[in-house]
């Protein structure tokens, strides 16, 4: 056997046309290729697309999660629901219960005396749905130790005691539980596979050094098959960029919780740029966006600075992300998944700038999409479809005019991860045979976005996942 033969596929447009795939490269492309020894898969007219990059998740959160008890909508909708969750919930060996997607409409602001309420029993942590902060029961606030605790993160009351509500701390709290190993990759390679994503960014902020040799040794060994970009490994220090595993922007948050001093953000920002390496700056407000604005302004970008998720972005400020060179990695799965709490709870003069596209495009600002996985939904597809849609899950629709073809959308999942919002990838000889073959014609899969068009997912030339 010498590869694989991918026949009668529609490539680029063009049906019945023939790839052949070896040694993790395509080496032909064209119609009435020789098989030659090499395994054949008719893709009966289906397109074979490049494989798709998500270009913002968090790997080990979305492994945390899928062990995690939910503790939101749709699964829970009210404090009974939460408490009966709670009740029912499998505690990890340590006896500690680990709950996500917490929402306030749920059972209103969370600390540690209403989560008692709701079970005293074991020590639980509810991760917010936004990422941001956890929430700590009375027993968990003993066992981490947080009255005695110094950390700016630590919320507490007027007296001094902590409320239980701890933000932005992740390495920090995971410091002050029981020790455990970074979570399995395989089913999130497995997971991303059956999608058709071939490439991931990790944008995990500050990865804790257990977290980076995890991710790191999942990536070389194959348990994780995708090619994996981070945008946390440190300054000093970080993984060598190799074909498989690249080091990216350096990640730098600003926190609504609190929001930095300008001069304390430009010189954090000129030494990531002494170092040779771009930053991707989470931004989810318009403060933070003017606060970044003005330092970029200030001190100047390099090529590869980024503005990740970009939630709101106003007009007037369009023009200066374009002559800065900055490019936008966005999530527009939140309004298919949130549109409704935004319509209600977003200032009416802000919905325009709710999660751009449309405007950013035309005024030839590089957009990527991504899931922000597992805060945002992880499927492309239904990305996609929200890009196109941009409708709330009342059918409301939250920004006609930021729409996007389905076309624009997916070209927005095809740029490796090195070059978010840059050039599609194609499928020519010499490209790594990091490819997608659906069921249908693009003409079909672009119709009707949709994870059950995904039939077989390559990368380096080996089939690592089916469609659904």
């Amino acid at each position: 056997m010498t590869g694989i033969l991918i026949r009668n596929a529609e490539v680029h447009g063009a049906p019945g046309t023939d790839v052949r795939v070896s040694g993790g490269s395509v080496t032909a492309v064209g119609p009435d290729l020789t098989a030659e020894g090499a395994d054949v898969i008719d893709a009966n007219g289906g397109a074979v697309l490049p494989g798709l990059t998500d270009h913002h998740l968090h790997l080990h959160a979305m492994a945390a999660d899928a062990v995690s008890v939910r503790c939101g909508p749709p699964d829970v909708r009210d404090a009974a629901g939460l408490a009966d969750a709670l009740a029912h919930a499998v505690a990890d060996g340590h006896g500690w219960v680990r709950g996500v997607g917490y929402i306030e409409t749920v059972a209103g602001e969370l600390d540690y005396t209403a989560l008692d309420r709701l079970h005293p029993q074991r020590p639980v942590r509810i991760q917010h749905r936004s990422g941001a902060m956890w929430v700590l029961n009375g027993a968990a606030v003993a066992a981490a130790g947080l009255a005695e605790a110094h950390h700016r993160g630590v919320e507490r009351d007027a007296s001094g005691a902590p409320t239980g509500r701890v933000w932005r701390a992740d390495n920090w709290l995971r410091e002050r539980l029981p020790a455990s190993r970074p979570p399995a990759l395989a089913p999130i390679g497995r997971s991303l596979a059956r999608l058709g994503i071939t490439s991931v960014t990790d944008a995990t902020p500050d990865l804790h050094p257990d977290s980076l040799h995890a991710i790191v040794s999942a990536a070389r060994s194959g348990e994780l098959p995708q090619r994996v970009h981070l945008l946390g490994a440190p300054l000093a220090g970080e993984s060598e960029s190799t074909g498989r595993l690249t080091v990216g922007p350096h990640k730098i948050v600003l926190a609504d919780s609190g929001l930095p001093d300008l001069t304390e953000l430009a010189d954090l920002i000129q030494r990531v740029h002494n170092t040779g390496r771009a930053v991707a700056v989470h931004c989810v407000s318009r403060e933070a966006l003017l606060i970044l604005m003005a330092v970029f302004d200030d001190i100047g970008t390099i090529r590869g600075d980024r503005i990740e998720h970009g939630a709101l972005i106003p007009s007037e400020t369009l023009d200066e992300i374009h002559r800065l060179g900055l490019r936008v990695v966005t999530q527009p799965g939140f309004l298919a998944h949130r549109g409704d709490d935004y319509l209600r709870h977003v200032d009416t003069v802000d919905l325009p700038d709710l999660y751009r596209c449309r405007s950013l495009i035309d005024a030839g600002i590089p957009v990527a999409l991504s899931s922000d996985a597992p805060y945002g939904p992880l499927d492309p597809w239904q990305v996609i479809a929200a890009a196109v849609e941009r409708k709330a899950p009342t059918g409301e629709v939250v920004g006609r005019d930021e729409r996007l073809s389905a076309a624009e959308a997916l070209d927005a999942y095809l740029p490796p991860a090195t070059d978010p919002g840059g050039r599609p990838r194609s499928i020519r000889p010499g490209t790594p045979a990091d490819l997608v073959v659906m069921h249908t014609p693009l003409t079909e899969v672009l119709t009707d976005p949709s994870t059950a068009l995904v039939r077989l997912t390559l990368i380096d030339g080996s089939v690592v996942g089916p469609g659904s």
